[in-house]
């Protein structure tokens, strides 16, 4: 694998680019190439179920995430996945087995969790300082074993929607119709969240906890705008969230732009954001 992340990285330094010369900046194209379809098709059942409250809770998990593991000398590439698992877990345990409304549960987590990850941060002021990392995200500094994860979690992903795409529409059209057609509610809607926990927590490398909700949520609302199917928003959704997930690192990367990447990443989706407004716009006329 390390041979094959090599090449890739070799073929990457090809394009003729003074950015692209640089290991780091080919490992980070990399990881856009992984992280920006993956975020853009869990963003269709975000925007579709109305989770963005969801991926706030996870993104901002990350804090206390990276606390545990420092306060337990175990690695935060471990501790934040686990958390943001237990807390996905948590929130759809919770939404369940409870009459509490979804927003409700979530909040309850949000809060606990950004109290909890300020309280172990607030112990140490060292670990203070390294969070500004995770604030702001950095894909600069990805390592090769950050871009493996993303790829295994990218197959599982995208199996997952290859077989559970159709029953995850129809169960957030209407979930007594779902059961109806022998759909297993609790096990898709337990297996999506966990999935999405995951790309939740892996994407705040790339963006950071302020900015992963938007990784998600701009290019799946851009998509809904252009297409007329679930089938298509979930196609336009990745490509625009690809498109914008490379020219926002290129952009980045140039003197005269000298932004965060993971910043200029979200303006470039919100900028295809408002071009399908006015398309949508056009099209409601013409019809």
């Amino acid at each position: 694998m390390q041979i094959l992340l090599n090449t890739l990285c070799d073929w990457v330094g090809l394009l003729p680019l003074e950015c692209m010369k640089y290991r780091f900046m080919q490992e980070a194209f990399l990881g856009i190439l992984l992280c920006a379809p993956l975020s853009a098709a869990a963003g269709i059942h975000v925007v579709n179920f109305r989770m963005s409250f969801f991926s706030d809770a996870i993104g901002h998990s990350a804090f206390a995430g990276v606390a545990l593991g420092l306060l337990f000398a175990v690695s935060p590439d471990v501790t934040m996945p686990l958390l943001a698992l237990a807390i996905g877990g948590g929130i759809m345990f919770l939404k369940r087995k409870t009459t509490l409304s979804s927003d409700t549960v979530i909040g309850v987590f949000f809060s606990a969790v950004v109290a909890f990850g300020l309280a172990l941060v607030s112990r140490n002021p060292n670990v203070a300082r390294d969070m500004q990392m995770f604030l702001y995200g950095d894909i600069l500094t990805i390592s090769q074993h950050e871009i493996l994860a993303l790829f295994v979690l990218s197959c599982v992903f995208f199996l997952f929607q290859i077989f559970a795409f159709n029953r995850m529409t129809a169960i957030g059209l209407n979930e007594q119709l779902a059961r109806t057609h022998r759909i297993h509610v609790a096990f898709y809607e337990y297996v999506h969240v966990l999935l999405l926990s995951l790309v939740v927590i892996f994407c705040v490398k790339a963006v950071g906890v302020l900015l992963v909700t938007a990784l998600l949520i701009v290019p799946a609302a851009a998509a809904r705008n252009l297409s007329k199917s679930s089938g298509e928003m979930f196609w336009i959704s990745i490509i625009i969230g690809v498109c914008s997930g490379i020219a926002g690192l290129l952009i980045s990367a140039q003197e005269w732009a000298g932004t965060a990447a993971g910043a200029t990443i979200v303006l470039c989706a919100c900028l295809i954001f408002i071009l399908s407004m006015g398309i949508g716009m056009l099209k409601t006329k013409r019809i």
